[in-house]
């Protein structure tokens, strides 16, 4: 990599921002090897994300202001399992996983004492459905029912769409809420609505209730 950056042209202009497609693209590769590829496919995509984390960190070793390099970014992540890991390196103890994420939830909670809401430190560049599982997911820590929100909004939205929303039973496997989610798309197609979007917006709705039921006393 520090062969490339000094004498690839084209390597030598590229910075942080003009990465982020890349990354992007090659995290979506290695999900593709992961779910339907070849080992070989696997072996070589996570070869190509590594390159991406090997330039952001040749890019930020040449910051005339706040340098670091590869060997930081190591570090630090060395420094952050350890913590994360007290049953493994500080004579705690977890016999299930559950009790891992207990020690692992109560160390990032020590290292995010900044934080002011369970609503920060998530991606906003995720896609909707992973953003919305993971706002579900801290929502539901503050007692702001998602589910019940989301059927009470439909019902009160009152019109109906020209295409009829499918009667889809409650999904019991991942096939199942597959299906159910591809119906709705579906239905989104037929009306002319941005399902990504949509979702999107609604999880705004989402956070404003979660930042309200934290701000009660």
């Amino acid at each position: 990599m520090r062969e490339v950056r000094e004498h690839c042209v084209w390597s030598q202009r590229i910075t942080h921002r003009d990465l982020v497609p890349y990354l992007i693209e090659e995290s979506h590769e290695v999900i593709d090897a992961v779910e339907s590829g070849t080992k070989d496919d696997l072996r070589e995509e996570l070869g190509d994300l590594l390159w991406q984390v090997l330039f952001h960190a040749a890019i930020a070793a040449q910051d005339p202001t706040d340098p670091f390099d590869i060997d930081d970014v190591a570090a630090t992540l060395t420094e952050k399992m350890v913590r994360r890991h007290p049953h493994v390196f500080a004579g705690e103890t977890a016999t299930t996983p559950e009790e891992v994420l207990v020690h692992w939830n109560a160390a990032k909670a020590a290292e995010k004492r900044t934080r002011r809401s369970v609503l920060d430190g998530i991606p906003r560049g995720m896609p909707a459905l992973a953003l919305a599982q993971k706002v579900a997911g801290r929502a539901a820590g503050v007692g702001v029912d998602v589910a019940g929100a989301g059927v009470a909004a439909a019902a009160e939205a009152g019109a109906a769409p020209a295409v009829a929303a499918p009667a889809v039973a409650v999904p019991t496997t991942e096939a199942e809420l597959g299906d159910a989610l591809l119906a709705f798309v579906a239905v989104a197609r037929a009306e002319g609505w941005d399902a990504e979007r949509a979702l999107r917006e609604r999880l705004r709705r989402v956070e404003d209730e979660v930042r309200e039921a934290e701000s009660r006393p």
